[in-house]
């Protein structure tokens, strides 16, 4: 066995090799300062379908992101082939910062919070008046998620021709939120897709509701179809087209705006939501918690905003919705 002692040259020491390679490891990430800036349409299974210009390129995660995950609306920097020709893929190497996100959970009891949409400036929550019935408690959930994720949320509450809307739309008179109330035969004949329309006003806008509220066909009714097929997902697999709401999906609208169809939801959990962000959205509330104690409900006995009401700065209505907004997290959806 051969030693090393006081008289060995260090040429005669072997080293270890780089099991990946000898290139010495490093912090320093490229700078892809000649990245193309885009859009993100839809995610599948790790394939991100982007739009460059006026391309739709096919795309996947850099290696050195990380963990941080690429979400329909974010505006993303790419490299690689951006030709949007088939049989391409190009790499997403930066981010860009948001300015709202839509982030929801599976359950109130899953810590695990997803992203759903990103940089969308207001929410849709499309809901029917009957067939089935309408659920305030979610329409609660998505107003409370819409408030801390930066959204402006929109009501649009179908099958007016099966139930009125009054009853419904009083319970969020006080939040002083759009609406728009459409018809069956409205939705089939395409005028509710254009007095939703004049709510979109070129604007990036989420549309969210369960199974059966008529979402998608006014999502269809609202993007031509041969806009939906120019931005359509195509599947990185087989290479056909397909146009579902398993994924949110973003699609043009003609004006310059964008509709991001979502996937129907059973449930919209809170568990990410601070409710302290809540009060941001009430600026005629905020105010008075300034006399609040400490990590305050906003609905307990030493609660200011009692007072603050009292003296005739803001409206019981408002104290209440707020109130119902923040509880929404404690109460199922079917309560």
């Amino acid at each position: 066995m051969r030693r090393y002692g006081k008289h060995t040259d260090e040429d005669d020491i072997r080293t270890r090799p780089n099991r990946k390679g000898n290139r010495p490891r490093t912090n320093i990430r490229p700078k892809h300062e000649d990245a193309a800036e885009g859009m993100v349409l839809t995610v599948d299974r790790g394939r991100l379908t982007c739009l460059v210009d006026d391309r739709v390129v096919l795309a996947m995660k850099a290696r050195e992101l990380g963990r941080k995950a690429a979400v329909v609306g974010d505006l993303v920097h790419l490299v690689g082939d951006l030709s949007g020709k088939k049989d391409t893929l190009a790499r997403i190497v930066r981010i860009s910062d948001r300015t709202s996100v839509l982030r929801r959970t599976a359950d109130d009891d899953d810590p695990y919070e997803r992203v759903v949409v990103a940089n969308a400036d207001q929410l849709a929550i499309v809901t029917a008046l009957a067939d089935p019935e309408p659920r305030p408690r979610l329409i609660d959930r998505c107003l409370v998620a819409a408030f801390d994720g930066g959204l402006e949320p929109l009501l649009v509450l179908t099958k007016s021709d099966l139930a009125p809307s009054d009853k419904l739309l009083e319970l969020y008179g006080a939040l002083d939120i759009p609406y728009v109330v459409t018809s069956r035969e409205e939705l089939e004949s395409g005028d509710a897709a254009d007095r939703v329309h004049e709510q979109l006003d070129g604007k990036i806008t989420a549309f969210v509701g369960h199974s059966g509220v008529g979402k998608t066909t006014l999502v269809n009714a609202l993007v031509p179809e041969d806009r939906r097929r120019s931005t359509g997902h195509v599947n990185a697999v087989t290479g056909r087209g397909r146009h579902t709401t398993t994924s949110a999906l973003a699609l043009p609208l003609l004006d310059g705006g964008w509709v991001i169809d979502t996937p129907g939801v059973r449930s919209f959990g809170l568990a990410h939501i601070d409710p302290s962000r809540v009060i941001h959205a009430f600026p005629d509330l905020e105010p008075g918690t300034e006399g609040c104690p400490r990590a305050c409900s906003h609905d307990e006995p030493d609660c200011a905003l009692d007072d603050w009401v009292a003296q005739g700065h803001a409206d019981q209505t408002r104290l209440y919705s707020l109130r119902r907004l923040l509880a929404t997290r404690e109460r199922k959806e079917g309560d």
